[in-house]
């Protein structure tokens, strides 16, 4: 008897044993596919995870459909990096297996429904079942999830069922292969022209064929530079259309043939990598120096220092043993332009990997990675990469490593990119570098502490110096009547001044939309997303209110909904509004926005980076995309509109955050020849964060933060382990979380905080309710999240509790 153990993509925590027969056994491998049902008529695309000899206890095992792969899909290192994290982050291995994959990769049944012609008696029929039966008439085929629609109901299968029992219809399971391979049409011409003597004749023969005869002719043209010809390209030059080239064809002229390439692809010579300056080479080697004793290294280079140059040579030497490189960064739209800069070294050994390119690309990067293809000895990526297939890593690199998007929140697993990628590169023996102007307090403190190797890179490339930072105090400008809009004189005065030597402006602002709240000036009442707890953004280019929750969107009104007058007023302010006020100011120059609203699409960033770096936007206005790492030698003056924003935010890490932010915004600007200025506005000009930004200084920003965490027990003294329960019903999430909080007080103490409701309580109608797990550094960190399990799995088997959602957050920051 042979059994195999499957990871199933849902989120159980154990792997499902499934019979295989002996010839089965001796093919499959660890990390191969396999088609299994589960449930009464799921398919899913399970994964092998171990292949054994003993019979499970508890059920019957079944056998599973088909093998769906011929060699391993996954290695046996990612095995063992999903298993860390599925136990890190106390999630099943099914979440990890579903965020590693390309999704086509997971096939899914869709079982199909047919009609049985011979069937005729309908009278026996229900309602149901004659609303089925009769949309099998116009349609040959429906899948389950089309009769769920025509129903209107969840539970269709045992009406699908009766149907079947009174032979109605009949039933088919499929399975689709998601991923074509794209095939290229190329042209040749027939074997029996190869002599001088045919070809003549053949063009005599043609003479009558005008068309006919000018393609073949253009032919020979393109021919002589040795590569295959493709049709689309042969049509072009010919000016020929797509009969004429099948005529020939038909004649046994030409004959057309497939080639299969890969959709994503880079033209480009690799070119030799920059000569560093004396400050970088230092940084290099004590790189090298760090790296023969720890695993780990951070490297805290100022802005604008050159540390991609510094990567470069890492990246190569590494290559140089034939090893494999990972390339983090936190933001698509930084990869646009770090591509472009490796690129230029590296040529066509990059491959690139994120959510805004297709399935279908992604599934190419992956089985190049897997294959160790020379195009993929680099791989660039959002977090998600780290979940790729490499057998020989040499170096990790993660840059702009402070970074919050590093953090994937929904759906499970949620994991860090960092944190994750430190373990890989320990499961690959590899090297990881950490690099960023403001190291996140945790990594820092590793350093500190010895754990991490540590370089520091204080001086900006070709030595410009940093820029100057002045902070404009808006609250006496106010009174002074001295602000535009929301601009203070001295704002103006810098934008004019930049925009007169043909310079750039950075106009930074962290809320999209034109404005975040819509009030009514009688009754103070303000319109209100009907499905989360926040009031409505309103966009003035589509004239609506809009929900940046759950994009719930609906039509400015007229008058306030709640008195009926029309004195609607809006309050505060975003890019969209900045962007218009601007077009009223500085009507000659273009002005461009960067935004979630203005980057939809797989070349949205591309088209603003590109047109700002081409110089044909003068002043860019912006939310936080802008804070990462990008690189304009254009740029002379950065200003931030309203400091105070990321400063007042309910969580221990906001200090850090807006100065990472604030000092990163600054960092754009100045940075080719001469310095750059950064204007700061703020009600609260005194305040100790707008002051360290101000003089840049972050071991005083890290040591005064530091205190503060040590004092009131957070990380990086303390681990934090967040629990969130949500649930439509109101009183269901508070009755649950009571519970929940008493039982984990009763084994942890004082360390539990909560419950609490987070700012925003209510997202698309989904009540929330949090718990944080403080965990003291003595503390077993292993027996802490079992003994969370236990009550996790007590709580879950209470039936009140059960429809509630139950979410565990591993170091939630």
């Amino acid at each position: 008897m042979h059994f195999i153990d499957v990871i199933l993509p849902i989120p159980i925590q154990k792997t499902f044993t499934y019979f295989v027969t002996k010839e089965e056994a001796a093919f499959l491998k660890k990390g191969m596919r396999v088609a299994v049902s589960f449930g009464k008529t799921k398919m899913y695309t399970g994964l092998v995870f171990n292949i054994h000899n003993n019979a499970p206890t508890l059920y019957e095992a079944k056998e599973i459909h088909q093998i769906l792969d011929d060699t391993p899909i996954v290695n046996e290192l990612q095995l063992r990096h999903w298993q860390w994290i599925a136990n890190y982050y106390m999630c099943s291995l099914g979440d990890v297996y579903r965020a590693s994959l390309p999704s086509a990769f997971l096939l899914e049944s869709e079982t199909i429904l047919f009609k049985n012609e011979t069937f005729t008696d309908e009278s026996i029929l229900t309602d149901d079942e004659f609303l089925i039966f009769e949309a099998l008439q116009h349609q040959s085929q429906l899948t389950i999830h089309q009769v769920v629609a025509i129903l209107g109901k969840k539970k269709v299968m045992p009406i699908v069922n009766s149907l079947i029992k009174k032979s109605a219809i009949y039933v088919k399971e499929e399975i689709y292969e998601q991923y074509k391979p794209k095939l290229v049409k190329y042209v040749r011409l027939n074997a029996a022209y190869n002599s001088d003597l045919a070809l003549n004749n053949l063009l005599e023969e043609l003479s009558r064929a005008k068309k006919q005869r000018e393609a073949v002719l253009t032919f020979f043209q393109l021919s002589t530079s040795k590569k295959p010809i493709k049709a689309k390209d042969l049509e072009e030059s010919a000016n020929a259309s797509s009969s004429i080239l099948k005529s020939l064809v038909d004649k046994n002229i030409f004959e057309f043939y497939h080639i299969q390439t890969d959709r994503v692809q880079f033209k480009g010579d690799t070119n030799d990598l920059k000569v560093l300056n004396e400050f970088q080479e230092t940084a290099l080697s004590e790189i090298k120096e760090t790296f023969k004793e720890k695993d780990v290294t951070l490297l805290h280079g100022v802005t604008s220092s050159g540390k991609t140059e510094v990567y470069t040579k890492l990246i190569q030497e590494v290559l140089d043993q034939g090893k494999q490189v990972l390339f983090l960064l936190p933001e698509i739209a930084l990869t646009t332009q770090i591509i472009t800069r490796l690129q230029f070294y590296f040529g066509e050994q990059i491959s690139v990997f994120h959510s805004k390119y297709s399935i279908n690309e992604r599934v190419e990067v992956w089985n190049n990675v897997l294959e160790n293809k020379p195009k993929a000895r680099i791989v660039l990526g959002a977090r998600s990469s780290v979940f790729l297939p490499f057998s020989n890593l040499g170096l990790i690199v993660v840059d702009e490593e402070h970074e919050t998007s590093y953090k994937q929140f929904e759906p499970s697993p949620r994991y860090n990119a960092r944190d994750a990628a430190i373990v890989l590169a320990k499961i690959h023996k590899a090297k990881i570098l950490l690099g960023s102007a403001t190291p996140s307090l945790e990594s820092y403190f590793n350093a500190t502490e010895k754990k991490y190797g540590f370089v520091s890179l204080n001086r900006r490339h070709g030595n410009v110096q940093l820029p100057k930072i002045e902070l404009i105090d808006v609250k006496t400008k106010h009174k002074k009547k001295e602000m535009t809009g929301h601009f203070s004189d001295r704002m103006l005065l810098l934008i004019k001044e930049a925009l007169k030597e043909k310079e750039q402006v950075i106009l930074f602002q962290n809320r999209r939309g034109y404005s975040p709240v819509v009030e009514c000036k009688t009754c103070g009442v303000s319109p209100e997303c009907p499905n989360c707890d926040v009031t409505l953004t309103y966009h003035k280019f589509k004239h609506e209110l809009r929900c940046h929750y759950c994009n719930y969107q609906r039509a400015m009104p007229n008058s306030c909904g709640a008195c009926g007058s029309n004195t609607l007023d809006t309050k505060g302010f975003g890019t969209e509004q900045i962007e218009l006020e601007l077009k009223e100011l500085f009507p000659d120059y273009k002005i461009g926005r960067m935004d979630l609203d203005t980057t939809r699409g797989k070349y949205g960033y591309q088209k603003i980076i590109g047109a700002f770096e081409a110089k044909e936007i003068d002043i860019l206005v912006g939310t936080q995309m802008l804070s990462k790492g990008l690189d304009f030698e254009n740029v002379s003056l950065v200003g931030i509109l309203n400091a105070d924003t990321m400063l007042n935010f309910p969580d221990f890490r906001a200090h850090e955050r807006a100065y990472d932010m604030m000092v990163q915004v600054s960092g754009r600007a100045g940075r080719s020849k001469k310095q750059g200025n950064v204007a700061i506005q703020t009600y609260n000009p005194y305040h100790q964060i707008l002051q360290q930004v101000s003089t840049t200084s972050y071991s005083e920003m890290y040591k005064e933060q530091l205190q503060e965490r040590w004092q009131y027990k957070y990380p990086p003294y303390y681990r934090l382990i967040k629990i969130t329960l949500k649930h439509k019903d109101y009183t269901k999430v508070d009755l649950g979380v009571n519970w929940l909080f008493k039982a984990l007080h009763t084994s942890f103490g004082e360390n539990v905080l909560g419950p609490t409701a987070p700012a925003v309580s209510r997202i698309r109608n989904q009540y929330i309710k949090n718990i944080v797990i403080k965990i003291p550094p003595k503390q077993n960190l292993t027996n802490t999240k079992n003994q969370i399990t236990k009550i996790r799995n007590t709580f879950e088997a209470v039936k009140d509790f059960r429809p509630i959602r139950f979410i565990i957050d591993v170091d939630a920051y």
